[in-house]
C-alpha cells in the first residue's frame, strides 16, 4: 500500500475541496480506486503508487483553482480528472488566469471551464469567422451568445443576430399551432434562454424592440449584408450546403461570425448533406476562418452528459469497423 500526503494550510480548503458530504473526492476515490483521508490540515492519499500519484495530482490542481477564488463543482472534479488522464493538467495555470468574458444577469462570470473551450473563446476572439464543432453540452453556443453580448456592450458591434436552420426532428412546422413567427420559435428557445442569462429578460427585450438583437429562422437571413454584426449559427449541421454559403456571404464590415454546430446529431432528410461538414472541409486554409473541435472532454453539463457521449462515439466506431469489414 503506497501513500502520500498534501498539507493544507487553511481549514476552509478542506472543506472547499471535499465538498457535501466527501462529494469531490468520492469522484477522485472511484476513479483511481485510492482512499483519501484528511487529519490536522493534512491529507493522505493510499492505495496503487501510479494511482496515488494520479489522484494527488487532481488534488493539488483543485487547490490550485480553490485558491483562485473559484468553486468546485462535480463538473470541475470531472474536467480535472480527465486533464490528469490526458496530462493536461499541468496547463491548469491557464484555465484559472482565464479572464472572464462577461458578467450573467445574475451576477455571475462567464469563463471557460476547459482547455477545448479556452481554445474556442480565443478563435472567436482572434478571427473573423469561428466554426466550433462538438457534441452537446460543450458550450459551444452559451460561450459565443456571452462573447456576443460582451462585444455589444462594448460598443464593438451594433447588432447581435442569432439563427438557426429550422429543421424538423419528428415533427413537421405545419402541424405546429400559430403563425410563422410561434412556428419556428420552439426552434430558437435554446438562444433566447442564452441571452436571457446574459442580459435578463426584461433587458433583452429592449433590445429586441429596438432591432439591436435579432433571433430568426436562417431562411430570413437571405440577401442581406450584415455590417457591424456579431452574428451566430446554431446547429448548423442542420444547414445544405446551399444555406452555408448563403449564410457565410452575408457578412459584412465590422462583422463577425461563429458557427456551431454537432456532426453527429444531423436531421437533414437522406441524400442531403450537412452544409457544416462541407464548409469544415474546404475553408480550413483561409486565413481569418478557423474551426475550434470540442470533445466529450469539454462537456460542462452533468456527468452523465459525458458518459453517454462516449457510449455513443464508441458505438459509431463499431458500426464504422462493421461496416469497413464488409465491404
Amino acid at each position: 500500500m503506497f501513500e502520500q500526503s498534501i498539507n493544507i494550510e487553511r481549514v476552509e480548503q478542506i472543506v472547499d475541496l471535499f465538498g457535501n458530504f466527501d462529494s469531490n473526492v468520492k469522484i477522485i476515490e472511484n476513479k483511481y480506486n485510492v482512499n483519501i483521508t484528511s487529519h490536522s490540515g493534512e491529507i493522505k492519499v493510499s492505495g496503487d503508487a501510479q494511482k496515488v500519484n494520479m489522484a494527488v495530482n487532481a488534488l493539488n490542481a483543485l487547490i490550485a483553482i480553490i485558491n483562485s477564488g473559484e468553486i468546485i463543482t462535480e463538473q470541475t472534479v470531472c474536467s480535472v480528472v480527465d486533464m490528469v488522464n490526458d496530462g493536461s493538467y499541468t496547463s491548469i495555470d491557464k484555465l484559472i488566469d482565464s479572464d472572464s468574458i462577461c458578467i450573467t444577469s445574475k451576477g455571475r462570470p462567464v469563463k471557460a471551464k476547459t482547455l477545448g473551450q479556452k481554445k474556442y473563446i480565443e478563435a472567436i476572439k482572434k478571427n473573423t469567422v469561428t466554426i466550433g464543432v462538438g457534441p452537446a453540452g460543450t458550450g459551444k453556443t452559451y460561450l459565443a451568445v456571452a462573447l456576443a453580448v460582451a462585444a455589444f456592450r462594448a460598443k464593438t458591434v451594433n447588432r447581435i443576430i442569432l439563427t438557426r436552420p429550422a429543421v424538423e426532428a419528428g415533427e413537421k412546422l405545419g402541424f405546429l399551432p400559430g403563425d410563422l413567427q410561434q412556428k419556428v420559435d420552439p426552434y430558437l428557445r435554446p438562444l433566447y434562454d442564452a441571452l436571457f442569462d446574459m442580459m435578463g429578460a426584461e433587458n433583452f427585450s429592449r433590445c429586441h424592440e429596438r432591432g439591436d438583437i435579432e433571433v430568426a429562422p436562417l431562411a430570413y437571413m437571405r440577401g442581406r449584408t450584415l455590417d457591424d454584426s456579431f452574428i451566430i449559427l446554431d446547429e448548423a449541421q442542420n444547414t445544405t450546403k446551399e444555406q452555408m454559403k448563403m449564410f457565410l456571404t452575408r457578412l459584412g464590415f465590422n462583422s463577425k461570425i461563429v458557427v456551431t454546430g454537432d456532426v453527429t446529431q444531423i436531421d437533414l432528410p437522406d441524400g442531403k448533406k450537412s452544409g457544416l461538414k462541407q464548409a469544415v472541409a474546404i475553408l480550413k486554409n483561409i486565413e481569418g476562418i478557423e474551426t475550434v473541435k470540442l470533445t466529450a472532454k469539454d462537456v460542462v453539463r452533468h456527468r452523465l452528459v459525458q458518459d453517454i457521449i462516449k457510449a455513443y462515439e464508441k458505438e459509431a466506431e463499431r458500426d464504422e469497423h462493421k461496416n469497413q469489414y464488409y465491404k
